[in-house]
């Protein structure tokens, strides 16, 4: 009898946090669905200077513009939140607009959906190969390149190591 009440607890609770994760999922949706993405933003610019610019659309939120997490310097693009989803499509209207000199780019607000990934990014696929066995990593660890087979196989090496090793000139 215990077995099959910690059983029912289990999936409850289960349910309970897949609700809680399909919730969190359908709220930034939702906000997504009234927020902007504004590109090529001025490096100088500032969420006053935003919201003034994007003001005759309707009443905002949030106006973030994103900084590198290294450095502090802004990345260029910034992100608005608005109201309404009507002031986010008025918004659009502003697309290839000067804004500090220079000509943005307005587009609606993609959801990230976490684990699903647009791009096809991964790690390194290449294959480094050096000319005459000066390299040998790469792929297959124990094998050397010995041999120049064409361009296929040419000379990976910048110019510099080239130069100083004698393959150049």
């Amino acid at each position: 009898m215990r077995e099959l009440q910690l059983e029912v607890e289990s999936s409850l609770a289960g349910n309970l946090e897949a609700g809680l994760l399909l919730k969190e999922i359908s709220d930034k949706m939702e906000i997504d669905q009234r927020s902007i993405y504004v590109g090529n933003v001025d490096y100088g610019a500032t969420a006053e200077e935003l919201e003034a610019f994007f003001h005759c659309c309707g009443k905002m939120n949030r106006v973030t513009i994103l900084c590198d997490r290294f450095s502090g310097h802004p990345k260029g693009y910034a992100y608005i939140e608005f109201e309404e989803q009507s002031s986010m499509k008025a918004a659009m209207v502003l697309n290839k607009s000067l804004f500090r000199g220079r000509v943005i780019k307005v587009l609606p607000k993609r959801t990230n959906v976490p684990g699903i990934s647009t791009t096809n990014r991964g790690g390194y696929h290449g294959h480094f190969r050096a000319c005459r066995g000066l390299a040998q990593w790469g792929p297959y660890y124990g094998k050397q390149y010995t041999g120049v087979r064409g361009r296929a196989y040419g000379c990976m090496l910048p110019w510099y190591m080239l130069e100083s090793v004698g393959l150049l000139w």
